[in-house]
């Protein structure tokens, strides 16, 4: 359970560099994101969740 947990912190950090290095490519990134249909994003979400379990079963072997 400590190995979530540090992931989830990994993920804060990762993101709170990219809003503390290019926030204004952060925020154009955002701006893209909503102008995009819901049925993209569920789909670009579902490929991310399996590239990251695929990834996580390759790291742990």
């Amino acid at each position: 359970m400590s190995d979530f947990w540090a992931a989830l912190c990994l993920v804060l950090v990762i993101e709170g560099l990219l809003l503390f290095a290019a926030p204004g490519l952060w925020k154009q990134a955002v701006a893209q994101l909503l102008a995009q249909p819901e049925r993209s994003l569920r789909l670009a979400g579902a490929v991310m969740v399996g590239l990251g379990l695929l990834a996580l079963q390759l790291v742990r072997g």
